[in-house]
């Protein structure tokens, strides 16, 4: 019989802890939970620190509600009354 290995990693979208099988370790993976799609890393190498965190929380954003955008001007008022 076959054992699995698996190890934990963080969705980088929505936070949540994820069983990643180690034989995926540096390829495209899928969140159960919200679909966004993240390369899975080594759980035990550091994260490379953020630029910008405003933007990043809104790429995440982009990422958790299917939007997927990238390089989005957003309008300096929102709505229209």
């Amino acid at each position: 019989m076959c054992k699995v290995t698996y190890f934990v990693q963080s969705c980088p979208t929505c936070g949540r802890k994820l069983q990643v099988k180690v034989e995926y370790l540096g390829l495209e993976v899928s969140c159960q939970h919200c679909g966004a799609n993240f390369i899975s890393q080594d759980p035990t190498s550091l994260p490379a620190p953020i630029a910008n965190p405003v933007d990043d929380a809104l790429h995440k954003a982009d990422a958790f509600l299917g939007r997927g955008l990238t390089n989005t001007q957003f309008p300096t008022t929102f709505g229209t009354n």
